[in-house]
């Protein structure tokens, strides 16, 4: 008898201190065969392919992730936490992130296994009064199988905002996750979110070595491992945290990954040319070294929901993050310097949202104080709409159609940073996207005098970058809209023909992007907003 399979079911509108969800379908499990090879599942067969092969095409590496409130075909191709979570080969989960809720984490589990399901919660709230602490002992302390770990942070200012999960399965297989939400109901219903999945990762072959830090190449399976692992690490610093899992993952083949790890972790750090994993704004800089970039007008669309207090003088924006995100392996000796888009939604747009001014708790940014006020003013000319349809905002380019994303109306709590090149009639290549829990803030990318050899972070940060040759020499990268994978002759170059491989990349806002108008400002949620949202409700916070 062919062995069963069992389809988890989809969360329903559940309820966010509880996390109750309707029972999965009720089918037997079997026990897994030892030693045992899955085939590939679909998302690890959309990343696999041998790069020397032309003309492959390839379905995004990112995914969004399923809004409740919209129809199914703003949800093609999209993913939700039981989707990851609710294979019953799940042995042993580790979650890392900011917000946790227990209860809504283990809904997502096969209701067969979660019981028997090692979980491991890595968050940041160290004081030991500290109420979300707390909360999570109360909870924890009902479930046998859940184990919490505290994070060391001694950066008065940093915070455990990293957010990403390790799935280590019953068929000698691991699967890494990294996202974009809090472990919470809110963040996994209507807030606009994306989830990078690695392929499922094997047992190294008997007699298979690592390759060294020095061999390793930026962008392959080799160097992913040796930064993911440095970045466990680092939680080790005081206490042993990471240990036990670092000591599993070092048995398992990363070759089959494609995309550098880009993460910060607290402290200050001082990089050489032999500093096997370099972190923040550093890290940034050092990656795109490999990356090909064009010089066709390009731009680099930074997308966050959170702003933090950056200075009263554009400084740090402009000599640490902008200097490392604008960097590359350009083709002409003359490359234009990319022009920089800071996509934040307006008060409005976030009144528009499904979830009104309640999504709004989740965005962040402040303009109450002199030095905040400067800071408005320098960013105010690289503002643009999330959602692309203010009345009020300035008109789009003559002759351009706006492509539509299908999450204008689900709050933005991705982040998001891309570089894409061309215009005119034709919709840009992406020379490079990078998905991640960083903001724009100095405590995610730190504070460097000198980004090519020291840096000041303050939390722990994690995200995946991507580019186009990492799926073959000649490749393009093209955003795609409302799915994960390209229409027929969307991988072509601009001359017509085919390009050695093609790459999606799915895009969560509308192109081209629409610049705030006259008097347009940010959404402060520390702002009193009276203005009823479109159920009828002001926003007056405590």
């Amino acid at each position: 008898m062919d062995r069963l399979r069992k389809t988890p079911a989809p969360l329903d509108d559940c309820d966010e201190t509880t996390g109750k969800t309707p029972a999965s379908l009720t089918c037997p499990v079997s026990p897994p065969l030892k030693r045992r090879r899955l085939a590939a599942s679909p998302q690890q067969n959309k990343h696999v392919g041998s790069p020397s092969v032309p003309n492959r095409v390839f379905k995004s590496p990112f995914q969004l992730t399923k809004i409740r409130d919209l129809p199914p075909e703003m949800n093609k191709d999209t993913i939700t936490l039981q989707d990851i979570l609710g294979d019953p080969l799940i042995a042993e989960c580790w979650e890392f992130n900011y917000l946790h809720d227990i209860d809504f984490l283990m809904s997502a589990f096969d209701e067969d296994v979660r019981h028997l399901v090692k979980v491991h919660v890595v968050h940041g709230f160290w004081k030991r009064e500290d109420p979300n602490r707390l909360k999570l002992q109360g909870a924890a302390s009902r479930l046998p199988n859940v184990t919490l770990h505290s994070a060391f942070l001694p950066e008065v200012f940093g915070t455990h905002h990293s957010k990403m999960m390790i799935l280590i399965r019953h068929d000698e297989t691991i699967q890494i996750v990294i996202h974009t939400a809090n472990l919470i109901v809110r963040d996994w219903t209507n807030m606009s979110q994306a989830v990078w999945l690695s392929p499922r990762l094997p047992l190294m072959k008997p007699l298979q070595q690592d390759v060294s830090s020095e061999e390793a190449k930026v962008g392959s399976g080799a160097k992913f491992k040796i930064d993911f692992l440095n970045y466990l690490r680092a939680y080790d610093t005081r206490r042993t945290t990471c240990k036990p899992v670092i000591q599993q993952l070092s048995l398992y083949d990363f070759s089959e990954i494609r995309g550098s790890l880009i993460a910060s972790v607290p402290g200050r750090h001082i990089f050489d040319e032999d500093t096997p994993t370099w972190w923040g704004s550093a890290a940034m800089s050092r990656a795109l070294e490999a990356v090909p970039i064009s010089s066709k007008k390009p731009e680099i669309a930074i997308q966050t929901s959170s702003i933090a207090t950056l200075g009263g003088t554009d400084t740090w924006l402009k000599n640490t993050l902008f200097r490392s995100l604008r960097g590359g392996r350009s083709t002409t000796p003359l490359a234009q310097r990319p022009s920089f888009k800071v996509v934040f939604p307006t008060p409005d747009e976030i009144r528009k949202s499904l979830d009104g001014y309640n999504s709004g708790g989740s965005i962040h940014t402040k303009t109450q104080s002199p030095q905040q006020a400067s800071q408005l003013t320098y960013l105010r000319p690289m503002f643009y709409h999330w959602a692309n349809d203010s009345a009020k905002g300035a008109p789009l380019p003559y002759g351009h159609i706006p492509k539509e994303a299908g999450r204008k109306r689900a709050a933005p709590h991705i982040k998001t940073y891309i570089r894409y090149s061309g215009s005119g009639p034709f919709p840009p290549t992406v020379d490079w996207a990078l998905l991640t829990s960083a903001n724009l803030s100095k405590q995610a990318w730190g504070d460097a005098p000198n980004i090519r050899s020291e840096v000041r972070v303050a939390s722990y940060e994690i995200g995946v970058l991507v580019w186009p040759e990492l799926y073959g020499e000649g490749a393009t990268m093209v955003p795609t809209f409302l799915t994960d994978s390209l229409a027929e002759g969307e991988g072509e170059m601009r001359d017509g023909t085919a390009a050695a491989a093609a790459v999606a990349l799915r895009m969560p806002y509308n192109l081209p992007l629409q610049a705030y108008g006259e008097g347009e400002v940010p959404w402060v949620a520390t702002e009193k907003h009276l203005e009823p949202d479109w159920m009828g409700r002001a926003w007056e916070p405590d």
